[in-house]
């Protein structure tokens, strides 16, 4: 019997901001590689996801949502994220099935161009009434470069594992690109710092100001399997410092405990989490310290 030749393919996952690009592509691996919240604009690099369907490695792109840029920060994340489907297998669009008004979905597949090809995945139908999908498709009609259109729930798995296969079975001949067990690329350096943002953003919601990022700057292995981890919240301002701390640093203390939390349940180990505030003025608009948080492609 002929060996089963192996498949591999990337698929750029694309659309505004808290679409539902990152829970998506956690529910395709399995595990948590991009953190989730309700803030806007909580991705802000490209984050690559694998998972493996019997003989086919399949390569998730996560990015940053689209939308009209302002700063430098903003500027760096929308450009990473139209990039992301160049060389990609498939280009999937996801959009919010709840909004009123879809123009700023049209404005994303207008800038997409009707050369790319893309699948439409209609998100959170499990907060919608069934009979507004098929209009809600119509809508997109105008769109020829829409190939295909999916509904899906990526936080209750409705859809997706139908979504799942149907990549599966459309991507090329190919060796696997990386290791099977691996879930992302992300170092772990940037991924713990994740998680720790990941927190500031649920712990905080709109008191957390924009301008924050975790830098992890110490990571140190022990012999009985714990890791100590030392990472500074970046503000940009000192006027910054005390939302983050908090009334005798209550608020920063809940925080690194929740984070160290969240590490230990994914790497499998105890963590020793230790976190501090520092100021690096306007930090968004410098590409080197941009490019040191992972947000700009070296």
């Amino acid at each position: 019997m002929d060996k089963i030749a192996k498949k591999c393919g990337f698929i750029a996952i694309l659309g505004e901001p808290n679409a539902g690009k990152s829970t998506l592509v956690n529910a395709f691996v399995g595990s948590k590689v991009s953190i989730v919240s309700p803030k806007v604009q909580t991705t802000r690099r490209r984050i690559l996801g694998l998972t493996i369907q019997e003989q086919t490695q399949l390569i998730f792109v996560d990015t940053p949502g689209i939308f009209k840029p302002k700063r430098s920060l903003e500027k760096s994340m929308v450009k990473t994220a139209l990039e992301a489907r160049q060389g990609a297998d498939k280009v999937l669009l996801i959009v919010d099935s709840r909004q009123k008004s879809f123009e700023s979905s049209f404005s994303v597949l207008r800038q997409l161009g009707e050369n790319q090809s893309v699948i439409l995945v209609l998100n959170k139908i499990d907060l919608l009434e069934p009979s507004r999908l098929l209009a809600i498709i119509q809508k997109f009609r105008p769109f020829p470069q829409i190939s295909d259109t999916f509904m899906i729930s990526a936080l209750t798995g409705e859809g997706v594992a139908d979504l799942l296969q149907w990549l599966t079975v459309r991507m090329p001949e190919s060796p696997w690109l990386y290791p099977e067990d691996q879930l992302t690329d992300l170092p772990l350096r940037l991924w713990a710092a994740e998680i720790t943002r990941e927190q500031l953003v649920l712990q905080l919601q709109h008191e957390l100001p924009y301008e924050t990022y975790v830098e992890t700057e110490t990571w140190e292995n022990f012999e009985n399997g714990s890791v100590k981890i030392q990472q500074a919240v970046v503000m940009a301002r000192s006027a910054q410092k005390g939302i983050i701390l908090g009334r005798q640093g209550q608020r920063i203390k809940a925080i690194s405990q929740k984070a160290r939390l969240e590490m230990e349940k994914h790497l499998g180990h105890p963590v020793h989490l230790f976190l501090f505030v520092k100021v690096t003025e306007d930090w968004m608009d410098k590409p080197s310290i941009l490019r040191e948080a992972g947000i700009l492609e070296s």
